[in-house]
């Protein structure tokens, strides 16, 4: 009991900020009078401060710690803004403690603001709103501060020791944790009442906190390989309303129920590079019912003309024997007449070949990126989500007129557990203004984990596509990632999505267009699928007919050539 009186009788608090975080969080005292904090891996609390006000701050820090508040971009943009910090605390604190809401006690939901909180749908949107002038009133007492300094400091340590224990031997003492400081007599001072009053493995708070550390436990922590938080599922919103005021989901998603695309999703693996091998079942993905605002037209902005170079794609001439007429002739029938004539028999008059457009025969499905960075400036004054959405629509209307099977999907990311792809075209459906309005009310947010994003495109075409030849585009500025999806990491899974479909035969082509991104970047993310970095959209006729030629050709190459495996089977593949 000496370390419970030398931290004022915070060490029982380290059970509670470890279940609402997710992971092993330690609390420690920080001076009398300061307000609460975290780094992210340790709260730390006024051991002066009454108990009700340091179990709210215990609520909100490992809330934000498990809603992945503190990430390292986010942190890293509000260094020296005090007054910017205090205001996305406010946005991010309240949306953090609704997402965690299940995991908290009656006595400490009141906390939680539900108007504040449904202005954000992820961190990076309550940043915005942090920087936009939307009244926010003060953070309440018991949020304490954000110390984006130290949870750099934190973070940076933290990836240092990951590194060495990937590289070598663990330690055993590095997997100890303050959680072994509470000794069987150790009680929990609170007045709650209901706090810990639930028996192990029941259906209270308790029993909560266990299954989520016992799960955590499990697959290794969670923490290792992203930020805090990238474990947990994060709440959706709908497409076309993410943005200052988009609304959250928080409606669960049993697992005991039979898959389905629209509602508990499909799962998809991901490549974790580092170890060298698939993480299976690791994605979910969900197809989400688009959205049509009241302000979206049906108008296509500009003009691209890439109706022509796409005109002989799926197409081909087709040698048809024995026909009455002809280009040439068709020896075999030829010989078989001679052969009757000598025979005594009546000769056929049908000997000769002819040469005939076969109907097209190809599937293409466009994926459009409508993640967060799709909305920064591009060129010709106009953001890359605006004109990578122009290509989309001319290339979508080209295709659909020439008589190809032809799908338009977006798609954006929070979490693992929330990859959300929006069906603004399916294969069976007609291309009319409706299509053109669910696109021009599409809105970059969120993250973009683009491996998972390329596993549903490419299923989609080879259970949908109906044709023989099949095509995946991708429009995207190549910037992979979400939590526990940083660039390196998130490049090297979209590239072997990328090497997976074209495996199975399907053609793979990228572009990036009206982005600045670095041209070494994208080959990391793309690798050897056909790709190119236009400025605007009207360069694609230029482009376009090449392209889709190239990966058209080296699919089928690969498909005649390469024997069937499993994808989660960890086969090295260009």
């Amino acid at each position: 009991m000496d370390d419970d009186s030398d931290t004022g009788g915070l060490a029982p608090l380290a059970l509670l900020a470890s279940a609402l975080a997710g992971h092993p969080v330690a609390v420690s005292p920080t001076e009398p009078g300061d307000p609460s904090w975290t780094d992210g891996q340790t709260i730390f609390l006024d051991p002066g401060a009454a108990h009700p006000a340091n179990l709210q701050s215990v609520a909100i820090h490992a809330s934000m710690i498990c809603a992945g508040s503190l990430d390292a971009q986010i942190m890293g943009s509000i260094v020296r803004q005090k007054h910017l910090a205090r205001r996305y605390l406010v946005v991010e604190g309240h949306r953090a403690l609704v997402a965690n809401a299940a995991m908290l006690p009656p006595s400490l939901t009141g906390m939680a603001d539900p108007g504040v909180a449904a202005l954000s749908g992820s961190a990076a949107q309550s940043l915005w709103i942090a920087r936009n002038r939307v009244d926010l009133a003060e953070p309440p007492a018991g949020f304490g501060v954000l110390r984006p300094r130290k949870v750099l400091a934190a973070s940076a340590a933290a990836a240092k020791t990951d590194e060495h224990q990937v590289a070598g031997h663990v330690p055993r003492r590095q997997n100890r944790h303050r959680l072994e400081e509470l000794g069987d007599d150790a009680v929990d001072d609170s007045d709650d009442p209901d706090l810990f009053s639930s028996p192990v493995g029941g259906g209270g708070f308790i029993g909560k906190w266990l299954s989520r550390l016992l799960s955590h436990a499990r697959v290794g922590g969670g923490r290792r390989g992203g930020p805090p938080g990238a474990d947990t599922p994060t709440h959706r919103t709908n497409s076309a309303n993410r943005g200052a005021y988009a609304v959250a989901s928080l409606a669960a998603v049993s697992a005991g129920e039979p898959a389905d695309v629209t509602t508990d999703g499909l799962r998809y693996p991901e490549w974790d590079f580092g170890r060298g091998r698939y993480k299976p079942d690791w994605c979910t993905v969900r197809e989400v019912p688009p959205r049509i605002k009241a302000s979206a037209t049906p108008r296509i902005d500009g003009a691209v003309a890439v109706r022509r170079p796409l005109a002989r794609l799926g197409m081909g001439l087709h040698r048809r024997h024995r026909q009455p007429q002809g280009d040439d002739i068709d020896v075999d029938a030829a010989v078989e007449a001679r052969v009757d004539v000598r025979a005594g028999s009546a000769p056929g008059e049908a000997v000769y070949l002819d040469s005939l457009r076969r109907q097209r025969d190809l599937s293409v499905l466009l994926l459009l990126d409508v993640s967060g960075s799709a909305s920064e400036p591009g060129t010709a004054g106009r953001t890359v989500h605006q004109q990578q959405r122009a290509a989309a629509a001319h290339l979508t209307v080209a295709l659909h007129d020439l008589g190809d099977r032809v799908s338009l999907y977006a798609y954006y990311s929070q979490g693992r557990t929330d990859v959300s792809m929006i069906p603004v075209k399916t294969f069976d459906e007609h291309l009319d203004s409706r299509v053109i309005r669910r696109l021009n009310s599409l809105e970059p947010g969120a993250y973009s984990r683009l491996g998972a994003a390329i596993r549903h495109g490419s299923a989609v075409l080879e259970r949908r596509g109906g044709t023989s030849r099949r095509l995946l585009v991708v429009l995207s500025d190549g910037l992979a990632y979400d939590h526990g999806y940083e660039r390196g990491y998130g490049a090297a899974d979209a590239r072997r999505a990328l090497s997976e479909a074209r495996r199975r035969g399907v053609g793979c082509v990228c572009l990036t267009i009206g982005a600045g991104t670095d041209t070494d970047a994208l080959r990391r993310v793309f690798g050897s699928a056909a790709h190119a970095t236009l400025a605007a959209p009207d360069q694609l006729a230029e482009v376009i007919g090449p392209m889709f030629r190239s990966a058209l050709r080296a699919c089928e190459v690969r498909r005649r050539t390469s024997p069937a495996t499993n994808d989660s089977g960890g086969r090295k593949v260009c």
